[in-house]
């Protein structure tokens, strides 16, 4: 019993000096149907915690709960069939997910010889959205009403669900910060695989008052926003899938003493 509680003390030292809790803050922004490629456009302020277990010094695993919001309006674009087709969304994100840091070389907290790295990020993990819009001075809920005539005779497809797989994938770099913490920067791109983070998927527009009498008029008029009222313009773009991205700094503490992983064999 005497060695037995000395041992169980020990993994539990060896445990937490290779682990580390962190806070993150950053910016998230989403690119899709109505961003399709501009860079930190609409980023919005975005945050969550950290937890790191280092396996090895080029190698840690990595889970994190991010929480954010993204956005996008037609009215910003420089391409007029954009600017015409005149949708937007708003839509808060929550995510949760886990997954590897690989380091470019030898990373140990504390230590002047491997004090900095820079790694690859690769992590699996779920996110809930809920795309909204401003109509009549009331936030609508887009799911709900089913735009392009989701879980309607009118569409094969059913109401797609708020809670969604994201894969982010990123590069980032740390530096130890004296013998107890770090701090890194990183931006990862998260791979969904979902066409409704602005609830815009379908190539074409539903004829307004078929789509009227299955869902309502409210999801008839949100549906085509167009300027010129055409029922016969582009909507989206079927062949995609929708991005979000988070860039952000992170601190982080280790939680015991010690050298905190052992170098690769």
């Amino acid at each position: 019993m005497f060695f037995g509680f000395f041992s169980i003390q020990a993994q539990r030292s060896t445990f937490l000096s290779r682990s580390e809790l962190g806070v993150h803050i950053g910016q998230m922004y989403y690119l899709g149907d109505l961003n399709p490629s501009k860079q930190f456009y609409q980023s919005n302020l975005a945050g969550g915690l950290m937890y790191r277990f280092n396996l090895q010094t080029r190698m840690a695993l990595r889970f994190n709960i991010t929480t954010g919001s993204i956005e996008a309006y037609d009215k910003d674009s420089n391409k007029p069939l954009l600017v015409n087709r005149n949708l937007d969304f708003q839509s808060k994100i929550h995510e949760i997910a886990g997954g590897i840091e690989f380091y470019h070389s030898q990373f140990q907290i504390g230590n002047k010889r491997y004090f900095g790295t820079f790694y690859f990020l690769a992590q699996v993990g779920l996110f809930y959205m809920n795309p909204t819009t401003s109509y009549n001075n009331e936030t609508i809920e887009l799911n709900e009403i089913g735009t392009e005539g989701q879980g309607s005779s009118l569409n094969s497809k059913r109401k797609y669900n708020n809670l969604q797989l994201c894969v982010p994938l990123g590069v980032g770099g740390k530096i130890s910060l004296g013998k107890f913490a770090t701090f890194n920067l990183d931006i990862a791109i998260r791979k969904t695989f979902t066409d409704y983070l602005d609830d815009v998927a379908s190539d074409s527009y539903l004829d307004p008052t078929a789509l009227s009498s299955v869902n309502g008029t409210t999801a008839a008029a949100l549906s085509n926003r167009s300027l010129d009222g055409s029922r016969f313009g582009k909507r989206g773009n079927s062949t995609t899938k929708d991005w979000y991205v988070y860039c952000g700094g992170m601190i982080s503490i280790k939680l015991g003493k010690g050298k905190g992983c052992p170098r690769p064999q």
